[in-house]
């Protein structure tokens, strides 16, 4: 029998079981739904018996999903204005430190100070198929923080307890094949975030080749329903082109044959996790299988897009002052203008030294208000320990691609002997990690990007993959 499975029916027995030693009052008024709520929760937080309290949460959220949008935005108001801290506990725990800093008033002050939503939340989690009502309870919450910013209080105890929930060692890595269950492989094809897969038949395309990897993280309470997921590509070399991996009359690798591991796509399933990282416990689980199982794959490499390359160019054409874009550059860019530029090979040979240009200035010095690297791609693979290896302009020439990157990708080097001391540099010192050739795109004394005759040639249309060159690391 499925251990998570024998577990969900006994807490719904428990639940159910609950429900005859509790006494709801039937007369509560329908006019008063937040009311009614607000008093449930209420209980819930003073209940001491485990079955009452598993009929509860489950009576609670029960209710929650038959909410409209409007109750549940007045729910996750109810929330912030009535759970927050005990106020008058924690005015007595905070003078009692004052007079006595000794380690049991520090933890009495911790305890005043934690939220009583955290506790409740963590009651909601009792109810069979609480954690999943809970993960979609935050994706209504996060669209409601672009309206109610207060409400980021509520999200942040959330993601609190989210965080220790999802830890990795709950998590548990299955590949994904053809063989897989069709309910898992149709959420495949409906979560896939970077590279839309088009039905069935790309799905096979995808996951039944022997050069063809997918992998999952999973919560047991979750089984069914994938956190994250990457698809990999076995491959020779280094590709610089989406197409050479996903197109239809490609030549399969044969897998003794593959040296270089591609992680051509990595989507987050859950908009209520998001924030909550396992996408680098992933790639670093993968790599360590694929090793064990394939000997001879020495490389690792991601193929990814830069989604928001396109509107930071953008604002750098506009600006006069801009930094990293001269007069010249800003003139041969005029061509992405152009709804054919990319299909136009003289339009897309003369945009390509600049844009190359371009995009190791973006990355190398394009910072956001908090001084971070700007594209959130790159921080999380830099994060990670990754080195940015390689740009390829048009590497991806689909319509979402040309619309957010003009068609921008990179390959971010996994070294694995490198990983630690990347990682140290990027997240220690903001310092990204690259080769020199990527590294000469742009001058230290250099206030802009200008056209010369060196931007021109080959060897900047497409930087060169040279694993053996000094790294350089920037800020």
């Amino acid at each position: 029998m499925n251990t998570s499975s024998f577990l969900a029916d006994m807490l719904q027995t428990i639940s159910e079981r609950g429900r005859r030693f509790l006494a709801f009052n039937q007369r509560e008024s329908l006019d008063d739904p937040m009311g009614s709520a607000s008093a449930l929760c209420e209980t819930l937080l003073s209940s001491r018996g485990e079955a009452s309290g598993m009929a509860l949460a489950k009576n609670i959220l029960d209710r929650w999903r038959s909410f409209d949008e409007a109750e549940k935005r007045e729910f996750m108001i109810m929330l912030l204005d009535r759970f927050g801290p005990d106020t008058q506990r924690l005015e007595t725990a905070i003078d009692a430190y004052r007079g006595h800093r000794d380690a049991s008033a520090l933890l009495e002050l911790h305890l005043a100070a934690e939220p009583r939503r955290q506790e409740l939340i963590r009651r909601f989690n009792l109810a069979p198929n609480g954690i999943e009502t809970l993960v979609r309870m935050r994706e209504v919450l996060l669209r409601l923080t672009k309206e109610r910013p207060d409400l980021s209080a509520v999200d942040s105890d959330f993601s609190h307890l989210f965080g220790s929930w999802f830890n990795r060692g709950f998590l548990v890595l299955r590949p994904i094949s053809w063989s897989t269950p069709a309910n898992i492989l149709e959420k495949i094809i409906r979560y896939e975030a970077v590279h839309d897969i088009g039905g069935w038949d790309e799905l096979r395309r995808r996951l039944e080749p022997e050069d063809r990897r997918c992998f999952a993280f999973f919560h047991p309470q979750l089984a069914d329903d994938p956190l994250i997921f990457v698809e990999v590509a076995l491959t020779r070399d280094i590709p610089s082109r989406i197409d050479d991996l996903l197109r239809e009359d490609r030549t399969v690798v044969p897998k003794g044959e593959a040296t270089t591991a591609v992680f051509y796509s990595i989507s987050n399933c859950q908009e209520g996790l998001r924030g909550i990282s396992f996408g680098n416990f992933l790639i670093k689980q993968v790599v360590e299988d694929l090793r064990r199982d394939l000997p001879k794959l020495d490389r690792f490499v991601t193929l990814s897009p830069v989604p928001g390359f396109a509107a930071w160019l953008a604002r750098e054409r506009r600006d006069e002052a801009s930094e990293a874009l001269s007069p010249a550059a800003k003139a041969i860019l005029s061509v992405l203008d152009d709804e054919d530029w990319a299909e136009d090979a003289e339009k897309a040979s003369a945009v390509e030294p600049v844009m190359t240009a371009a995009a190791a200035w973006y990355f190398l010095r394009a910072r956001d208000a908090a001084g971070r690297t700007i594209d959130p791609v790159a921080r999380f693979h830099l994060g990670n320990g990754a080195r940015l290896e390689r740009l390829n302009i048009l590497g991806d020439r689909s319509q979402r691609a040309l619309r957010q990157a003009h068609g921008l990708m990179v390959n971010y080097l996994y070294k694995l002997d490198d990983i630690e001391a990347n990682h140290e540099a990027f997240a220690g010192r903001r310092e990204v990690v690259t080769t020199q050739q990527i590294r000469r795109l742009v001058p230290a004394n250099k206030p802009s990007l200008s056209i010369g005759s060196g931007q021109g040639s080959s060897s900047t249309r497409q930087v060169a993959i040279n694993e053996h060159a000094s790294t350089e690391r920037t800020s």
